[in-house]
């Protein structure tokens, strides 16, 4: 969209990054089924792999569909720019890359997805690098866990399964005095509930597969960048202060300013990892954005519902939700995610761990599944799934506890959502 007047989120999820295709007129975006680009010459060849000139190369780099989709996903984040790629957690690994070293650390919320948890945990150790998991209620834990080594802290907005809600302003003064980029994954709110730049974040990351594209079809993440991050303020970020030996000794701050990091982004961790996004996925993000805000009121209106209708419920034991005036997190929504607590919640049974297997069997609106932010209700009980790499110690720090199931509330008829739950309670008991 052109420069001029400031535009409203509802607006901007269907026009944002996003023109009549210049060769026919099309008015939603092609997908660019293609590996390759021709260069106008040898010139302009050597301009594009010199990062002289931006241009498309090859689609693990870039792609036109794609670049639509980074553009409407930073616009929609308050984002300098934005790098899409193949799943959330590639995002993670993305918006690390550039930052870590061996030797170094991450401190890291304890309130986080199952899967990333396993990720910081084991995987990245292969890397040389290691997380310190904290309780991020806790601020003097944080502070204290950060030490000459760490390089960034990372929480997630809306915590995945119990639906927390993180103190970001409070964990950003943290991060910034400490001289530290602050990664938030706001997979669970979307820019619609939450705008965690706003509050301080350094990086923003998405799984894209879940709310963003809505309808649980294709694999997506996505790092978005704020652009007001000095990493030349020290020299603990040499990937993107110091000279960078595979172009000629460019510096990608000093060159790039705010879009430093997305083109490191592109240019380095894309071009090595290779965790693309393919363009049919990011068109499929695209068509789902349009109706984020429709979808978005909708999971919330259903969610809150149903959350103050099972919190008085006989087989029920305790809901998280953070929208229920019960929750200690009530207050908190109001300044980070003002248009509500998402649709993300874990819920308690009596029946406990069996109860909990009997009542995800019951269920027939409600499905099955390993994932959430869908136009569908979806349910899963984390101990046994998600969950089930970590200790009981760690299932019950990240809000998944033997007898606690995760509901993700779909936009169905809530009265419909109701009597499955119910049906489903009563043969937990």
């Amino acid at each position: 969209m052109t420069d001029g007047p400031t535009y409203g989120f509802d607006t901007l999820q269907i026009h944002a990054g996003s023109r009549p295709d210049p060769a026919t007129g099309a008015r939603q975006t092609p997908i660019y089924q293609t590996t390759a680009y021709v260069f106008r010459d040898a010139e302009h060849a050597a301009a594009l792999f010199n990062l002289q000139e931006v241009g498309y190369i090859y689609s693990r780099l870039t792609n036109p569909t794609v670049a639509v989709l980074q553009e409407r996903i930073a616009t929609l984040e308050g984002g300098a720019g934005a790098v899409c790629c193949s799943s959330g957690h590639a995002a993670q690994i993305m918006a690390l890359f550039p930052l870590m070293t061996p030797g170094k650390n991450v401190v890291v919320s304890t309130r986080l997805y199952g899967g990333t948890i396993t990720q910081f945990s084991q995987t990245i150790k292969r890397f040389g690098w290691s997380a310190t998991f904290v309780d991020f209620d806790d601020l003097d834990a944080v502070k204290a866990a950060i030490d000459d080594d760490t390089r960034a802290v990372f929480c997630e907005s809306i915590a995945n399964p119990g639906g927390y809600i993180t103190d970001l302003k409070a964990i950003a003064k943290i991060a910034d005095k400490a001289g530290l980029p602050l990664i938030v994954d706001n997979t669970g709110a979307t820019p619609y509930l939450c705008r965690p730049i706003e509050h301080g974040a350094t990086l923003v990351v998405h799984s894209t597969t879940k709310y963003l594209t809505g309808t649980g079809t294709v694999t997506g993440g996505c790092v978005v960048d704020s652009g007001t991050f000095d990493w030349s303020a020290s020299d603990k970020f040499p990937s993107l202060s110091a000279p960078e030996p595979a172009y000629h000794g460019l510096k990608f701050h000093e060159t790039f300013g705010p879009l430093a990091f997305t083109f490191h982004g592109i240019a380095v961790g894309l071009r090595d990892l290779g965790m693309t996004m393919n363009p049919q996925g990011a068109h499929y993000t695209l068509i789902g954005m349009e109706t984020l805000s429709l979808r978005m009121e909708r999971h919330v209106q259903n969610a809150t519902e149903l959350a103050e209708w099972l919190e008085k419920h006989p087989a029920v034991e305790a809901v998280t939700y953070a929208g229920l005036k019960s929750s200690p997190y009530f207050k908190r929504v109001k300044s980070i995610c003002p248009r509500g607590a998402g649709a993300l919640f874990t819920v308690a049974l009596k029946g406990g761990y069996d109860g909990c297997i009997k009542f995800v069997n019951a269920l027939e609106i409600f499905s099955h599944v390993a994932n959430l932010g869908d136009a569908r209700s979806l349910v899963i009980h984390s101990a046994s799934t998600t969950h089930r790499q970590l200790t009981p110690e760690q299932q019950t720090a990240a809000g998944a506890a033997p007898n606690v199931v995760r509901l993700s509330i779909g936009i169905e008829d809530v009265e419909d959502l109701k009597t499955d739950l119910d049906r489903a309670l009563a043969a937990s008991m």
